[in-house]
């Protein structure tokens, strides 16, 4: 059974789901995404099963996400914030999983405590890439996306699109390919985290500090060598903000690293085909 508990850190309350593990079980960190993403819009349904496999699970809301306060904006500052609320819980030796920016805070985390990170997964994650994107255009994606951040004409647009149903939705089938995953009530959650507002706030105030006019701030790829932590990437093949190809990179760059490629999912993979990528996190904590 799930239960919402919450920890002081300096600025402020982290709210965090826990799911209740045998008495000796492996603890498993979850960590969302950005945007309008949160603890229980990602890892409400996947926290249950990994409990049910014998886990002690904790999915904490980012500060600024969710029922978090406001904290930390910045890439390392979030990093930093991942160890506070370790350190806060007593959590010693874990295993660490995040989806896109929590991908992203899973590398940092694991670099900054490779003895404490027992296993890491990463899944479409942030800091694989030097720019928003790939391709020819990559450079002038990279400008026009700087420019609207720093004018503020993007949090602007965000805001005004969490009005638009259509605009969430199509949003949503870009992340979630199979249309049978966006079902009724995951749509209706999404439009309402979208509309409580905070969290795009603070993704706005994260985009500020990472998006450069030529290159993003955290680009792990040169570390990723150090990395000592058991790693299994989980990447959908169908996955339109981190291309396939740079989950294959950093599986040659990082020692030892597993890389599990799910057909048919995009971004978010373990709602687009969460079977797939429950499967895989289990087999990957039996073995670490």
């Amino acid at each position: 059974m799930v239960a919402r508990a919450s920890v002081e850190l300096p600025w402020g309350t982290v709210s965090y789901l826990e799911w209740p593990g045998e008495p000796a079980a492996r603890t498993v960190l979850l960590l969302h995404g950005a945007g309008v993403d949160s603890a229980e819009l990602s890892w409400g349904a996947l926290g249950s099963e990994l409990a049910a496999a014998g886990h002690r699970v904790l999915a904490p809301d980012h500060p600024g996400y969710g029922a978090s306060a406001p904290g930390p904006t910045t890439q390392q500052g979030l990093v930093d914030y991942v160890g506070r609320f370790v350190d806060a819980l007593d959590l010693g030796a874990h295993v660490v999983a995040g989806l896109s920016l929590g991908g992203g805070l899973a590398i940092g985390h694991g670099l900054a405590r490779p003895a404490a990170v027992r296993g890491a997964v990463l899944l479409g994650s942030y800091g694989l890439m030097p720019r928003l994107s790939d391709g020819p255009f990559s450079v002038v994606r990279q400008v026009c996306t700087w420019a609207l951040v720093r004018t503020g004409l993007l949090a602007v647009l965000s805001q005004a699109m969490v009005h638009s149903n259509a605009a969430l939705d199509a949003s949503l089938a870009a992340l979630i390919r199979d249309p049978a995953k966006r079902t009724p009530e995951l749509l209706a959650q999404v439009r309402a985290a979208a509309r409580a507002g905070h969290g795009l706030d603070t993704f706005a105030r994260w985009q500020r500090s990472e998006v450069r006019w030529d290159r993003l701030a955290s680009d792990y790829r040169d570390r990723l060598p150090g990395f000592r932590p058991p790693a299994l990437i989980v990447h959908g093949d169908r996955d339109s903000s981190v291309p396939i190809a740079r989950a294959v990179a950093a599986q040659a760059q990082i020692p030892g690293a597993r890389l599990r490629i799910v057909t048919g999912a995009g971004h978010w993979v373990q709602r687009d085909q969460p079977g797939a990528v429950l499967a895989a996190m289990r087999e990957f904590m039996a073995s670490v």
